[in-house]
């Protein structure tokens, strides 16, 4: 079979085993929409051994990154005085810049994997009741946002390993 069809076949039947573990046995523990951005990443920045590197390392910095700019905003009163949207706008502006700065350390050279990170930290955040609080955020377990994006990074960009290697197994080309 060509490479695409393999890689297709590799990619949709890993899918449905990743989303019958994050709902299953991993529930509350791999967010499988995290889990698929890693795994889109790890082909997006090149699909090899640096590439799941990368993704895991530099995907886990944005999730770190974020989490912090999440506890700066909660904690620092300045929301009071320049208006929460404001506040939170400086901060988001600053840990980004950082973040994106920190490329320039080869350990952290994929800026799309880091922003994909901060950006799964930020939505389970905002969007999940009861995440963006001190409490969850502080917390060492799966209420963390850090903790589940993390562990759902780590998952996603391992599939993605499996998938490529399982699709050219099954590759004539």
């Amino acid at each position: 079979m060509s490479s695409l069809v393999a890689l297709s076949v590799s990619i949709g039947v890993l899918g449905g085993v990743a989303t019958a573990l994050s709902l299953g046995p991993l529930s509350g523990i791999v967010l499988i929409w995290v889990a698929f951005i890693a795994w889109a990443c790890y082909f997006a920045i090149g699909g090899d051994q640096k590439a799941l590197q990368n993704t895991i390392v530099c995907g886990i910095l944005g999730a770190v990154v974020a989490w912090v700019a999440l506890l700066v905003i909660l904690s620092i009163p300045l929301g009071e005085t320049l208006t929460v949207p404001i506040w939170a706008g400086v901060v988001v502006a600053g840990s980004v810049l950082v973040m994106c700065l920190l490329a320039h350390v080869e350990y952290f050279s994929s800026i799309p994997a880091s922003v994909l990170g901060y950006a799964s930290v930020a939505a389970y955040a905002l969007q999940t009741e009861g995440a963006f609080t001190m409490e969850a955020l502080s917390s060492a377990g799966t209420s963390n946002a850090l903790v589940v994006v993390a562990i759902s990074v780590v998952v996603g960009a391992v599939f993605g390993m499996i998938s490529g290697k399982v699709g050219g197994m099954l590759s004539s080309e």
